[in-house]
């Protein structure tokens, strides 16, 4: 079996580092060249909660041959439409590529690569890229799960193979409504990795502030609004239910969720946004793809955003370079979330 890791960067590389000592020959592929030759030289160097060096083989895009069983897919989704379309050739007869994308990509990939060649996987584990060749995983070991679904008219014997590969890597939930699972991670993604990036630090840079955390706690509200009135259910998160413990009607209960966050996500507090490694290296961010997902719904089915549309602006002007990264931003969110 031929495995590919499209886009080995912090997340792809412990993937593929964990994968290799089962399957020797997965390949991580990537366009960061001081990161290939320092895989091949040294191998993957594994810190944080997760610790090890593993061998390796890693590739440039130019250098991918023949064809490939599984590809995982991590890069960034502005790219998706030139990336499916490169990897169409590349996909075995039986080959399938499982995003493990943020936000909700399944249905351009679908529409691209065809609906039976494609699945997707939410992860909500975390980490960091810090040197080549050098990846910090930053949320604890026993967050290493992969819910995997199937979306429609997708391939139930494709499913079942990805399920068994990465079962020998950690803990895989089949979701029956994957969707629910996808907007589940969207909701975090949206507000958590948002509010973390308009700060300019990890997530305990919004844990910690109680005003930050107040404004994430609008996001996660926003979210689970929008999901409602598209009639999605949205799935547990490690066996949480996040509707029931997040979703507010009273004072009493906006209190009570505001205080469970730093219990909810305390395994996750050293966590930095990909966004925020993005705009640090002068690129542009998924913010559309995964805020921007929600406020599209939102102005679909008539729910205002008015929180995630400020962390999309604010995040747009730093692409820009019109804002910089701090907690000064704290103060253009007042006007929006009460």
């Amino acid at each position: 079996m031929r495995i590919a890791i499209y886009g080995a960067g912090s997340l792809g590389t412990i993937l593929g580092a964990l994968l290799s000592a089962h399957y020797p020959g997965v390949e991580l592929i990537t366009r960061n060249a001081d990161h290939v030759h320092a895989l091949n030289l040294e191998g993957a160097r594994i810190v944080g909660t997760l610790k090890g060096t593993y061998r390796v083989r890693a590739l440039l895009p130019a250098q991918m041959e023949g064809t490939y069983d599984v590809v995982f897919l991590l890069t960034k989704q502005q790219d998706n439409a030139q990336v499916a379309r490169q990897l169409k050739s590349y996909l075995s007869p039986t080959g399938v590529l499982c995003t493990m994308q943020n936000g909700l990509p399944e249905a351009q990939l679908q529409r691209i690569l065809g609906p039976s060649k494609v699945l997707g996987c939410a992860i909500g584990w975390g980490a960091s890229l810090i040197a080549p060749g050098v990846v910090e995983m930053t949320s604890g070991r026993d967050t290493f799960v992969f819910n995997l679904g199937l979306p429609p008219s997708g391939s139930r014997e494709s499913l079942d193979r990805v399920a068994a590969i990465l079962s020998t890597v950690g803990t895989v939930v089949t979701e029956s409504d994957f969707l629910g699972a996808r907007w589940s991670k969207l909701v975090v993604n949206a507000s958590f990795s948002g509010m973390s990036t308009v700060l300019g630090g990890s997530f305990k840079e919004v844990i910690d502030d109680r005003v930050a955390r107040r404004y994430a706690q609008c996001i996660v509200k926003e979210c689970i609004d929008v999901a409602k009135a598209l009639h999605i259910t949205l799935a547990p998160i490690q066996g949480k239910d996040i509707v029931r413990l997040f979703d507010y009607h009273t004072r009493w209960k906006r209190w009570i969720s505001f205080h469970l966050i730093p219990i909810a996500l305390g395994k996750h507090r050293e966590l930095r946004p990909s966004m925020l490694a993005d705009l640090e290296r002068g690129r542009v961010s998924e913010v559309d793809a995964i805020q921007g997902a929600v406020a599209r719904h939102g102005r679909e089915v008539g729910v205002k955003t008015p929180v995630t549309d400020r962390v999309i602006d604010i995040i747009h002007e730093i692409e820009r370079g019109e804002a910089v990264a701090g907690h000064h931003n704290l103060a253009r969110f007042a006007e929006v979330c009460h």
